[in-house]
């Protein structure tokens, strides 16, 4: 017999399967092996998609034969540290030693408890637990991942504070990860606002003095010119998809550096639960060209580089070599979805590497799609087309001017009107005011397509009365702007005035779900970016919708991954806003709200990505052949599922 604690099992290369518990994480290198320590090699194959495929269960491990020792000075009575043995030698190295940091490849015993991709905790069987080296590990008792679920919403609802509530779900996640995603589906309603907004805004803020593990790749100025060597360090091979920050934009919140990670992280989770992307399938990276954040420069807890951001050649030059390094390291397939950028960089890059890798803007392009599929759905409550309508925006930014562009898209495509004819049916405010033609010199280059011919305006409140739009939407970032006197204007010329406040968090909300139904006389039509509770209105509850790119993103990237797009077209991102549209039902209609309940999240993705692949398909952008004859019950039979699997 092989007593574990003086060996560990190599394998002739990484091993993998979903239904056995082996971390597949190191590279097979194996250093030079210290005394004390015998060595076990495991002989494994290949099949033909490359994968390993183990020859050996662990009950053969023990019984094995090749056993190379390599135990030339053992001594049992020369045991240190309270009588354990020094396997690693560890403690027999001085703090001026250096020592090598040796790991298990095969996850079993305490390791396996402590992989977050296998453990499964208390639900281990009495099988698993005798095949696993876990007898003594674990308390006797065996229960079931529902059970588990029910207690771990029954620890998180004793936290008060949502901060505490997202640290919970963060360390659960790096414990046990099928758990985190099997509570996060079964709660969406609940978690969602959790693990992203509005409480990852206050996670990213305070990131640094938070931070415990590390959750995705973080890319810096120091590894300039070594970038495809970073990426490399991750130890996931089969990346489908990116979500990428620099962290000068996080949400409303602005410039908050390398602690933007929460983002990604974020993002990528929701890909998981609510799109059904692996989750070896995601990579969080942000990249970090310093911050200029005097508040966090001088934090003794921030995490990031202390520097002001480099801008121009040096910023352009990191962001290349990281777009490059992505292709070469991951293929053609992978989507790069840009989050968070500030506009003078994220109008750009869209537009640099549009044409060359798959890349999506979520601030630009999925909030674009989310809007108007609410919109859309809006038109079955307040009557008449796109095209009959009026658009009034409050902000000229990422989300403004992206959402803007596709509803024009939509027009001309509705209408077969030219693209510049259906622009002029929305207007946008920004800073300075009404965004007119008298302007134009001034203005940044995407703000141009939105310069009318009007008089110069210089209050949001002048625009309403003298514009008069059926549709305010606000993507400011500025919190109140929509006043008593802007609501109440737009509900004395509208009998269903539609008011999207979508600035997030919440406290940079235009304005409250409250205040739009109470200035409103209960008759605007409202959706935000940040959830809002239910609110009583003279003896009515409405219910306010919340037009999240969450119901978007997640099922539009499934779309591209099932389909193997290689780019992303403007009709991919039409077709998904009509997919979402169409799954508002009746009932939906008749409590005032624009979009579906997020608790059919998962069934509302399966429609999107199939819409997204069928568009892809259409377009001739699709790779993977032939096209399944029935694409939703293709992107159900694609998603991931937290389910426990049974090991050998």
């Amino acid at each position: 017999m092989i007593s574990l604690n003086r060996s560990i099992y190599l394998s002739n290369a990484g091993i993998s399967g979903s239904c056995s518990p082996f971390s597949g994480r190191q590279r097979g290198v194996v250093p030079s092996a210290p005394s004390s320590l015998r060595v076990v090699a495991v002989n494994s194959n290949r099949d033909l998609n490359g994968s390993v495929v183990m020859e050996s269960t662990l009950k053969e491990m023990r019984d094995a034969t090749n056993v190379i020792d390599v135990d030339a000075n053992a001594n049992d009575a020369a045991a240190v540290a309270g009588g354990s043995h020094d396997v690693y030698g560890e403690d027999m190295a001085t703090e001026d030693h250096f020592v090598t940091p040796w790991s298990l490849s095969v996850a079993s015993g305490y390791s396996l408890l402590r992989d977050p991709h296998y453990n499964k905790g208390l639900a281990f069987t009495d099988k698993e637990r005798d095949a696993h080296y876990l007898k003594g590990l674990l308390p006797p008792t065996v229960i079931s991942q529902d059970l588990q679920v029910k207690k771990m919403m029954h620890i998180i609802r004793q936290y008060q504070v949502p901060l505490q509530r997202y640290m919970a779900m963060m360390d659960l996640q790096e414990r046990n990860e099928k758990l985190f995603y099997k509570l996060l589906i079964n709660h969406v309603e609940e978690m969602l606002p959790i693990v992203y907004t509005p409480t990852v805004g206050e996670a990213c803020q305070k990131y640094g003095s938070i931070f415990s593990r590390p959750q995705g790749l973080y890319v810096s100025l120091k590894e300039k010119g070594r970038i495809l060597e970073v990426l490399r360090n991750w130890p996931e091979k089969n990346i489908q998809v990116i979500v990428v920050t620099d962290g000068e934009r996080i949400l409303g919140l602005g410039d908050l550096g390398c602690q933007g990670m929460g983002i990604p992280v974020g993002k990528l989770a929701l890909y998981t639960a609510l799109g059904g992307v692996r989750p070896s399938a995601c990579l969080p990276v942000t990249i970090d060209v310093g911050t200029n954040n005097e508040k966090l420069l001088n934090d003794e807890f921030y995490i990031g580089l202390r520097q002001r951001r480099a801008t121009g050649q040096e910023y352009d030059e990191l962001l290349h070599e990281f777009m490059t390094a992505v292709k070469q390291n991951y293929g053609e397939k992978v989507l790069i979805q840009f989050e968070d950028f500030a506009n003078h960089n994220a109008f750009d890059l869209l537009a640099k590497y549009g044409a060359t890798h798959l890349v999506f803007n979520d601030d630009i392009q999925g909030t674009a799609s989310v809007v108007l599929a609410g919109l859309v759905a809006a038109l079955k409550l307040v009557g008449g087309t796109l095209a009959d309508h009026t658009f009034l925006f409050l902000g000229a930014g990422e989300a403004g001017t992206g959402i803007a562009e596709l509803i024009a898209l939509e027009i001309s495509k509705q209408t077969n009107m030219p693209v510049d004819d259906a622009r002029k049916k929305i207007w946008l405010v920004d800073s300075k005011g009404l965004i007119v033609s008298s302007r134009r010199e001034s203005l940044q280059h995407f703000k141009k397509p939105w310069a009318h011919d009007h008089e110069p305006i210089k209050t949001l409140l002048d625009a309403v009365n003298d514009i008069k739009p059926t549709v305010l939407i606000g993507t400011s970032g500025v919190g109140r702007t929509f006043t008593k006197e802007v609501v109440e204007a737009m509900a004395s010329f509208n009998e269903k005035p539609v008011i999207l406040s979508l600035s997030n968090p919440t406290s940079q909300s235009e304005c409250t779900a409250e205040e739009a139904y109470t200035w409103s006389q209960g008759r605007a039509i409202f959706a935000s970016g940040s959830p809002f509770p239910p609110v009583e209105y003279e003896g009515k509850t409405f219910i306010p919708g919340q037009a999240n790119n969450a119901y978007i993103f997640p099922g539009f990237g499934l779309g591209l991954i099932m389909s193997g797009t290689i780019r992303v077209h403007d009709d991919m991102l039409l077709a998904a806003s009509e997919a979402l549209a169409a799954q508002v039902s009746q009932e939906n209609f008749d409590n005032g709200l624009i979009y579906p309940p997020f608790r059919n999240i998962r069934k509302i993705s399966a429609h999107i990505a199939a819409s997204v692949a069928a568009k892809a398909y259409e377009l001739g952008l699709a790779t993977r052949l032939p096209q399944p004859k029935d694409l939703v019950q293709y992107a159900e039979s694609c998603m991931y599922s937290p389910s426990y699997r049974s090991y050998r």
